[in-house]
């Protein structure tokens, strides 16, 4: 049996053809762009998995993060020149436009300068990596784990569970302040205040019988002595837990030695 002829799609595909090609091209480049993403992820699991036979470093996993989204952004740009080229008319434009090149070129890169330049940041970043995935930072007053370095923006958390976004220019010319590039441990510092007429060294010898703390006198004024006590936890997940284990632990010391009432 012989299909019948459809002569509207025929009509409205020649009618529609330019952008209904450019549209199935852009849509085939965003595929490519995320399977080819899938598969480094992929690729970067199955190596860590043989070498260190766990997660990726902080280091790597940075690298790797910025290398899929340059490739992510590189395909859907090529996608997009292919659909545009699909429409004769643009061709014709094109070529007033690049006439006006140079004018055309200054206007928007003065427009664009603010992306280029957190873009170039975040290339920067991921390369010299005075950040990484996993560490804890401090950039101005915000305090916060890195969660993620983007081409524009670079993304914390901070211990209270706000998530920080910095511009990446920002961040390339500012003073950061990196508290666990060298070593994953962080330093835990809780303090502990007692009445003005309580003993000192009473109190920090009671303290300083919980293990692997430091403890020492680090303010005094009218109203009382505070102390300082100062451990360590293991990765910066860690430390608001630890701070807080910490706290009632120097408690429960000062109450058992009757410097701290019930």
């Amino acid at each position: 049996m012989r299909l019948p002829d459809l002569p509207i799609a025929s009509e409205f595909w020649d009618n529609n053809r330019q952008w209904l090609t450019a549209l199935i091209t852009f849509a085939v480049a965003i595929l490519i762009s995320q399977v080819v993403d899938r598969m480094l992820q992929r690729r970067g699991k199955t190596i860590a998995t043989a070498v260190t036979r766990g997660e990726l470093s902080p280091v790597a996993d940075t690298r790797l993060r910025l290398v899929r989204r340059l490739i992510s952004v590189a395909i859907l740009l090529i996608g997009l020149a292919l659909a545009l080229n699909q429409f004769s008319d643009l061709k014709r434009v094109a070529t007033g436009i690049l006439a006006s090149s140079a004018v055309i070129g200054i206007v928007v890169g003065f427009a664009a300068r603010q992306t280029f330049a957190n873009v170039i940041a975040g290339i920067l970043l991921a390369i010299t990596q005075p950040i990484r995935i996993g560490d804890l930072v401090t950039f101005g007053d915000q305090t916060g784990t890195v969660e993620d370095v983007r081409l524009s923006y670079t993304y914390m958390r901070a211990g209270d569970g706000r998530r920080i976004i910095i511009p990446n220019e920002l961040l390339a010319q500012g003073t950061i302040v990196n508290h666990t590039i060298f070593d994953p441990r962080v330093r835990v510092e809780v303090s502990v205040w007692i009445p003005i007429d309580a003993d000192p060294d009473a109190a920090m010898a009671a303290l300083s019988e919980e293990p692997g703390v430091e403890v020492a006198l680090a303010e005094t004024d009218k109203d009382g002595l505070r102390i300082s006590v100062v451990s360590w936890a293991q990765s910066a997940s860690d430390r608001d837990s630890i701070a807080a284990g910490l706290r009632l632990k120097c408690i429960e010391r000062l109450r058992e030695a009757s410097i701290l009432g019930t």
